[in-house]
């Protein structure tokens, strides 16, 4: 029950202090007149991805490899194959190519990038966490340079702004959301991440194969809520742009800072079917979204058939 709580505890403050910290953030943003779009590119980006880096972070202070890698690898499988499946069965969502291709090429590109990096080096060290956050910089400027003068992926980005309204008004009353978000995201981090070793020694479970299911699973919930409520606004391409945007983040930002507070060693257990899936996935998604310039439910139902498949892979495989 101890475990129960700790998990649950560190899931359910995950969520709210990532919640927090986007609407303060986005509310001090607009009070300082940064633009919808500069805000959806950064503010939201890294706000959803809270959870994520606060647990990554944590994991890797904590000696836990396993757990900060999965965790990441774990999240954009289950954004994928879980949370954006699991919409498209809800609710078919017909995409525009032209808002999301490149994005999605970014996407797929951050994966193959962290794969080459896992299987050459076998470590993430602190100078490849300055390249990761270097290449997030770039990607952020770049994308802000050609769609200052709007267009479809513009619309989408600053549509993305506005998917955590409303935010605080007064500066203060922001800044407050901010602040105690943060306090919530460290203390909900350290619960989930010792409850996450202690139930990986209690089932004879890896740390790896932990942070890629439960812990994963966890900290994608913010991005369940924010896609499954674009989708029923019929705001389909800030749903794909949820998914895609926090995959970018994940690889380049989490990823990144992690690496640069402590190296982490890629460990043994992430095997050859993990990188596969990590980088299919995306592919997919991409690719079921640029050929129908729909997501249907059938299309859904694939994606988490697949999910289903790898989850029970990993519980069958001794790790």
């Amino acid at each position: 029950m101890e475990i129960l709580a700790q998990l649950v505890g560190g899931l359910v403050l995950l969520g709210l202090g990532g919640e927090g910290v986007v609407r303060g953030a986005v509310g001090i943003a607009r009070r300082l007149g940064l633009s919808e779009l500069l805000i959806g590119l950064t503010l939201v980006g890294f706000g959803t991805s809270a959870p994520e880096l606060l647990t990554s972070v944590n994991a890797a202070l904590s000696g836990s490899p396993g757990i900060a890698l999965g965790n990441v690898v774990g999240s954009n499988i289950s954004n994928v194959l879980l949370v954006f499946a699991t919409v498209a069965m809800i609710r078919p969502m017909p995409v525009n190519p032209a808002a999301i291709t490149r994005d999605g090429l970014v996407m797929i590109a951050a994966a193959l990038v962290l794969i080459a990096l896992a299987l050459c080096t076998g470590e993430l060290t602190r100078l490849a966490g300055g390249g990761l956050l270097t290449l997030l910089v770039i990607y952020i400027l770049t994308v802000w340079w050609i769609e200052r003068r709007g267009g479809p992926a513009a619309q989408m980005h600053e549509g993305e702004a506005h998917s955590h309204d409303p935010a605080p008004q007064a500066l203060w009353l922001s800044a407050m959301f901010a602040l105690g978000g943060l306090g919530l995201l460290v203390f909900g981090a350290d619960l989930l991440v010792a409850g996450a070793i202690t139930l990986a020694r209690v089932a004879g479970m890896s740390e790896t194969a932990i942070g890629l299911t439960i812990v994963a699973i966890g900290t994608s919930l913010p991005e369940l809520v924010a896609t499954l409520a674009a989708a029923l606004k019929g705001k389909s391409d800030v749903a794909f742009g949820n998914i895609v945007g926090s995959n970018i983040y994940n690889v380049f930002g989490i990823l990144g800072v992690t690496s640069l507070v402590r190296p982490i060693t890629i460990p043994e257990d992430v095997t050859l079917v993990d990188w596969a899936v990590f980088g299919g996935s995306g592919a997919l998604l991409l690719l079921f979204a640029t050929t129908g310039k729909r997501v249907t439910r059938l299309e859904g139902a694939c994606l988490f058939v697949l999910y289903a498949a790898y989850v029970a892979y990993l519980l069958g495989v001794a790790r």
